[in-house]
C-alpha cells in the first residue's frame, strides 16, 4: 500500500474536526496514512521535507492555497507527490487542476489518481533579509497585486467569509486611493524588451483566477509556457479593461500601456523602491530584484489526467 502524510491547517475556513476525521478515514482506504498539524509555515515545510526524504509516496495538504504553497515548495524536485484536499476559501490550484471542490470528494478521488508532473514558476528575489528562492504553483504577483494581498490579509474574517469577493473589493478600494496616482517603479527586462510598470502578474497555468468560477486568460489562446502581464499605470478604468479582456479572452492592446510576455526563459525585474511580491496569495515581503523562470514538471501532483481537461 502507498504511504502518505496528511498535513492539515485547522484554521482553514472549511476545516472542522468532524471533516478532518472523515478525510482521514477516506484516505486510509488507499494509503498507509500518518498525520501532522504543523503550527507554522516553517513547520509545514520541515514536516514535508522530512516525509519526502523518508521516501513517502504522497503528502496531502488539507486547507487552502497557503498550506498547498508551502507543501509544494518543500516537495519541489522530489519523487513525493502532492495531494490536495481543498478546505480553504478559494482553493485556486485545486480548481485549476480539476480537483473536486468538496474535500470529501477530493479525498475519495485522490485514492484513484496517479502522480502527474506539474509546472511551477521559480522566483529568485533579493530582499532586505537576503536572497530567497520560492516556487509558485499558480501565480506570482509584484506591485499592485501583492499590495492587494497585503491589505486583504489584515481582515482574515472577511477573507474567510467572502473569499474572492473580498479580494475584488480590496482591489477596487486600493485603486480608488493611492495606487491610481503611483508612477511606475518596476523595470522589467524580458527577451530584449524593456518595460516600466506598476504591476506584474505571472500566470503558471491557463486559465487562472482568484475570483470563484470566473476564469481569467492573460492571452486569447493558451500561451506556451508561463505568461506575465504588466501595466505601466492603474486606474479603475484601466483595471476594468484588463479584467474584462481576461474574462472575455480578448487580446490586450500594448498601445494602452500593457505588455504581455509568454514562453520566456527569464524575466528580470528591478524595483526602486523595493516592491511587495506574492506567490499563490502568500505575501513574501519586498524585493529590489526578482528573476522569474519557468520550472517545468517541478512537482508531482495527484490529479486527473490533463488529457481529460484540455485548455
Amino acid at each position: 500500500m502507498a504511504t502518505a502524510l496528511l498535513i492539515a491547517n485547522p484554521s482553514a475556513s472549511q476545516f472542522t474536526g468532524g471533516l478532518y476525521r472523515e478525510i482521514v478515514n477516506i484516505l486510509k482506504d488507499g494509503f498507509d496514512l500518518t498525520t501532522e498539524w504543523p503550527i507554522s509555515a516553517l513547520e509545514t515545510g520541515v514536516a514535508t521535507r522530512r516525509a519526502a526524504e523518508s521516501g513517502i509516496d504522497a503528502v496531502f495538504a488539507m486547507g487552502g492555497d497557503g498550506v498547498t504553497h508551502h507543501v509544494a515548495n518543500a516537495l519541489e524536485g522530489s519523487n513525493t507527490a502532492l495531494g490536495l484536499i481543498p478546505a480553504g476559501t478559494t482553493n485556486v490550484l485545486a480548481r485549476i487542476l480539476h480537483i473536486p471542490k468538496k474535500p470529501r470528494a477530493a479525498a475519495q478521488a485522490a485514492t484513484q489518481y496517479s502522480p502527474v508532473p506539474t509546472d511551477m514558476v521559480r522566483v529568485d528575489a533579493d530582499t532586505a533579509f537576503g536572497h530567497i528562492t520560492r516556487f509558485a504553483t499558480f501565480s506570482l504577483g509584484v506591485g499592485f497585486d501583492a499590495d492587494v494581498v497585503s491589505v486583504a490579509e489584515t481582515r482574515p474574517f472577511a477573507k474567510s467569509r467572502f473569499g474572492g469577493v473580498h479580494y475584488a473589493t480590496t482591489a477596487v478600494t486600493r485603486l480608488l486611493t493611492n495606487l491610481r496616482t503611483e508612477y511606475p517603479n518596476l523595470r522589467i527586462d524580458c527577451d530584449g524588451d524593456r518595460f516600466d510598470a506598476v504591476v506584474a502578474l505571472t500566470q503558471v497555468h491557463n486559465p487562472y483566477t482568484y475570483f470563484g468560477k470566473v476564469p481569467l486568460h492573460l492571452a486569447p489562446d493558451p500561451p506556451e509556457g508561463i505568461a506575465t502581464l504588466a501595466a505601466n499605470s492603474l486606474s479603475v478604468v484601466r483595471a476594468t479593461e484588463i479584467f474584462g479582456r481576461a474574462v472575455l479572452r480578448r487580446r490586450h492592446r500594448e498601445a494602452t500601456g500593457i505588455r504581455l510576455w509568454s514562453g520566456y526563459d527569464l524575466l528580470a525585474l528591478d524595483a526602486e523602491p523595493a516592491a511587495p511580491f506574492q506567490a499563490d496569495g502568500e505575501l513574501l515581503g519586498d524585493a529590489s530584484r526578482l528573476e522569474v523562470r519557468p520550472a517545468p514538471d517541478a512537482v508531482l501532483v495527484l490529479r486527473p489526467d490533463p488529457a481529460d481537461h484540455p485548455e
